[in-house]
C-alpha cells in the first residue's frame, strides 16, 4: 500500500524561478539594446528616443543604413527579414567605418554589443550612398 505523500509529482511546467530568470535576462537584453540603439541613432542624426518604440526602431535602423523606411516592411516577411537584417548590418557597419566581419558578428549576431561599439566609440557616421 502506498501513501499519497510517497508519490512523486510529475512536473509539467517550468518553475517560477526559471520564469523570473528568463524575464530578468530578457529585460536586461531589451534595455541594453535600447541604450545601444539610442546612442547609435543620435550619432546618425535621428532622435534617440525612437529606440524605445519596438517596431519603429527597426525602421530607423533601416534609415541609418541608407535605405527607405518602406524597405523596413520586409521585417515582417519570414525569410526576407533575415536577409534584410544581414544587409542592414553590413550597411550600418560600413556607415560607421567597420568591415564585414565586424558587421556580421557584432551587428547581426551579437546586436547590442556591436551597436554599443558603434554608438559609444569615436566612430563617425557617414550616410551610405
Amino acid at each position: 500500500m502506498t501513501l499519497l505523500s510517497d508519490i512523486e509529482p510529475i512536473s509539467q511546467g517550468v518553475s517560477a524561478g526559471a520564469v523570473f530568470g528568463y524575464v530578468v535576462v530578457g529585460l536586461i537584453y531589451w534595455i541594453a539594446t535600447i541604450a545601444a540603439y539610442w546612442r547609435t541613432f543620435t550619432k546618425a542624426g535621428y532622435p534617440g528616443w525612437l529606440a524605445i518604440i519596438p517596431i519603429v526602431n527597426l525602421f530607423v535602423l533601416v534609415k541609418v543604413a541608407g535605405y527607405s523606411a518602406w524597405l523596413g516592411l520586409l521585417w515582417f516577411v519570414p525569410i526576407a527579414n533575415i536577409v534584410l537584417a544581414i544587409i542592414v548590418a553590413f550597411r550600418n557597419g560600413r556607415a560607421f567605418g567597420h568591415g564585414g566581419a565586424f558587421a556580421f558578428f557584432l551587428l547581426f549576431l551579437l546586436n547590442p554589443i556591436g551597436y554599443f561599439i558603434t554608438g559609444f566609440s569615436n566612430d563617425t557616421y557617414t550616410k551610405p550612398a
